[in-house]
């Protein structure tokens, strides 16, 4: 008798964006590893649909970033529960090459973009921004992948983002782009004002021409599980990303965070992890 297979829907991103190229390496990964799980991503408009989708049912699994997930798990009531940790993002600004923007100060009444209108980086931009109390015109965006033109034909100074892979950053980068993080003081304030915020880096060489490691603020961002996902799929889940951390790793380099360890020291607290990727952690000693 052929075990179930069970097919899950996971809701990514907008194209051009860093969650759908995650997405669809954490699905075939998965896959790969347990015959067992079928995972089928579907782009979105990013964290703030993949929530209610989540929260509705229509999706199984959902990338989330962090401003977003901690908001849902600290709704009364909350019934999302993380089943990975995908990576710490920190968030930073790109200019040109040949830009006379030195630092984020300079930004004031400048055209930036932000991101796309329900994605988590947007949230973050706005949260660095209101901190440092820069009030800069504000471009959102309908998909990731309209952001670098902007850049490039002079309709925007800089283009804000987050985190290692993030196709944006890596497109500009080549072309000679320069990246921009808050300096040790402004990191400060804008921890103080946003308490559920970390101080994370960028480490060198993340992006063609980024010799040195930039410090700066964000958060983890997680793939939630729907409310009464079984807690032997959840299981599976969790079991095939311990497996597939070095395909991951190899395949995508902000995965190199997307560990069984790291849903263990990401979430806020353990009851936030799916009860049945806790019952794999348990098991492989990652949980006590």
């Amino acid at each position: 008798m052929n075990p179930v297979v069970f097919t899950l829907i996971l809701g990514t991103a907008t194209p051009g964006g860093g969650f759908p190229v995650y997405g669809d390496a954490y699905a075939e990964m998965l896959n790969a590893q347990e015959p067992r799980l079928r995972i089928e991503t579907r782009n979105t408009k990013g964290s703030a649909e993949n929530v209610p989708l989540l929260e509705a049912g229509k999706v199984d699994l959902g990338l989330v970033a962090g401003e977003f997930a901690s908001a849902a798990l600290a709704k009364p009531g909350a019934q999302l529960r993380i089943v990975a940790a995908m990576y710490s993002s920190p968030g930073m600004f790109v200019v040109r090459a040949d830009s006379p923007i030195k630092k984020i100060e300079d930004l004031r009444q400048k055209p930036v973009v932000l991101g796309t209108q329900g994605s988590g980086i947007t949230v973050l931009g706005r949260l660095v921004l209101s901190a440092l109390e820069i009030k800069a015109i504000e471009l959102t965006l309908e998909k990731a992948a309209d952001g670098p033109p902007m850049l490039q034909d002079g309709r925007a100074v800089a283009l804000w983002g987050a985190g290692v892979g993030w196709p944006a950053f890596t497109a500009i980068a080549r072309a000679g782009g320069r990246f921009l993080g808050p300096d040790a003081e402004e990191v400060k304030r804008i921890l103080a004002k946003n308490p559920s915020l970390q101080a994370v880096t960028l480490p060198a060489k993340s992006y063609p021409g980024q010799e040195a490691a930039i410090t700066s603020v964000g958060s983890w961002s997680y793939v939630f599980a729907r409310p009464g996902l079984p807690d032997e799929q959840a299981y599976l889940l969790a079991r095939a990303l311990h497996r597939a951390e070095g395909p991951m790793a190899t395949r995508l380099e902000q995965a190199k965070e997307s560990t069984a360890a790291n849903i263990v020291s990401a979430a806020p607290r353990v009851e936030l992890i799916h009860p049945g990727a806790q019952k794999y952690l348990r098991e492989a000693g990652l949980l006590r």
